[in-house]
């Protein structure tokens, strides 16, 4: 015998939310993860000029590699310094590591930001991605190189 539920229509707009709250619980915290580390520099995703590049528009097309993701995840873990070019504008900052965060979630993060982008279906960022760079430490140096023989091979934004 089927059950029958019967909702008034005032409960019909409290239930579309809570449905799409549902469906969006992995936003808050992605949101919440990058706001409480990126976000201190790279603010809502837009960088500063000259200084913090931006990243939303940018790390979606870094991502659609496998070596573009391999050097994402390498940025979080290993940090990195010096001059670079992002869309096309120099800039000069130091980029701390961020080994603390757990491999999840970095993931989700750069997941987050590259769901931000115009790729779509937008590239994911495995835990086993930032896993990887996590076992083979190799500076902010290392990190810089990384980017170099990108920028040669499938070219940066």
């Amino acid at each position: 015998m089927p059950i029958t539920i019967r909702l008034s229509r005032s409960l019909l707009p409290v239930m579309a939310i809570l449905l799409f709250l549902g469906g969006c619980s992995r936003h808050p915290t992605a949101r919440y993860l990058y706001g409480s580390n990126c976000g201190i520099c790279h603010h809502g995703g837009q960088g500063m000029a000259g200084s913090v590049p931006p990243l939303i528009g940018r790390i979606d097309r870094i991502a659609t590699t496998p070596e573009g993701r391999a050097y994402l995840a390498a940025v979080l873990m290993n940090g990195l310094s010096g001059p670079i070019k992002a869309n096309g504008s120099p800039y000069n900052a130091e980029m701390p590591l961020f080994r603390y965060l757990k491999d999840d979630q970095a993931a989700t993060i750069l997941t987050w930001l590259s769901e931000q982008g115009g790729t779509k279906p937008a590239p994911k960022i495995m835990p086993e991605d930032v896993a990887y760079a996590r076992a083979h430490r190799i500076g902010a140096s290392g990190v810089a190189n990384l980017r170099d023989k990108l920028s040669h091979t499938q070219g940066m934004p």
